[in-house]
């Protein structure tokens, strides 16, 4: 396995299901009591620079749990806010800590941050990629559909997370229908990065409706990321027919498995009423996230 999870192609088929197999036992041993910390006198650094709930809370006790520690930074509390080259200071964080896990802006930083750090360098999120998200989803779904051999229907921006999508498509060769306005799309650069010329089951549409009918799972995600928040309006207007609601889910097979990464903008891209239906998956994906990164930091930092 590659030093770094910077997006998942940097992952094989087989360090995929290492992590999932990995993620499910660690899961089944902490909610029987059992307290594994092999990570004891570790050190995990975090670097955010975007907001974050579920990611970092579900970093820092994946952590915890595991026996390690975690010391929480913003780049602005660093010196490369005072134009200290990002590879001095990737060299200097490698001699304190034994990860660093980043979530900030520009893709290239966290690149940058792992070219010079002889530590693993773990993608949290950032305006191209989101790979530990779908990490914990695909868990999800294996959890709650017996395996990744189903059809996954993304509805919504073509974003970070349907980027990181495309890429566990590239790899596992997901069945996966990619609905976004035309406008809106994935990125030609991202689309051939992941699938290049080799054969792959990934259709792009600007039909929501197609892309549900006898689907297995629905995806969706706020239509304004952060730092877009300018751009809400005319996405708003951009995006009708693309709320993942009763009717578009209708569309859908009848046990049908609706996600959402979180945060919501209710009754916007997703209603209220598909965000508390009583069979509702979202909380659960959202617990599997600690219980992922958990495998994902055990696996990286022991292998050094």
């Amino acid at each position: 396995m590659n030093k770094d999870i910077i997006s998942l192609l940097d992952l094989e088929k087989k360090d995929f299901d290492n992590l999932f197999k990995r993620a499910y036992q660690l899961k089944k041993r902490f909610n029987l009591g059992i307290m594994d910390t092999p990570l004891r006198g570790k050190s995990m650094g975090m670097i955010f620079d975007k907001q974050s709930t579920r990611t970092r809370v579900a970093f820092e006790t994946a952590m915890i749990q595991l026996g390690g520690h975690s010391i929480f930074m913003r780049s602005q509390d660093t010196q490369v806010s005072r134009d200290e080259p990002v590879k001095d200071t990737a060299r200097v964080l490698s001699r304190y800590i034994d990860c660093l896990v980043m979530r900030t802006f520009d893709h290239s930083i966290v690149e940058e941050f792992a070219q010079h750090s002889s530590i693993p360098v773990i993608n949290a999120l950032t305006d191209s990629f989101h790979p530990c998200q779908i990490l914990s989803d695909i868990m999800t779904i294996i959890e709650k559909k017996g395996g990744y051999d189903v059809k996954i229907a993304w509805v919504g921006d073509g974003n970070n997370v349907a980027n990181s999508w495309i890429n566990a498509a590239g790899v596992l060769g997901l069945n996966l229908v990619v609905a976004c306005p035309e406008k809106y799309s994935v990125q030609a650069r991202v689309i051939d990065n992941a699938l290049g010329n080799k054969e792959h089951n990934v259709v792009f549409t600007d039909d929501p409706r197609a892309a549900v009918e006898k689907a297995d799972v629905i995806y969706t995600d706020v239509w304004t990321s952060m730092g877009e928040e300018k751009k809400r309006e005319e996405k708003y207007k951009a995006f009708q027919g693309f709320q993942v609601n009763k009717t578009l889910v209708s569309g859908a097979n009848k046990d049908a498995m609706v996600m959402h990464c979180l945060p919501a903008h209710r009754d916007e891209e997703i209603s209220e009423e598909i965000l508390e239906a009583e069979n509702a998956v979202f909380w659960d994906q959202a617990e599997n996230k600690r219980h992922m990164h958990k495998a994902i930091l055990e696996t990286l930092i022991m292998q050094i």
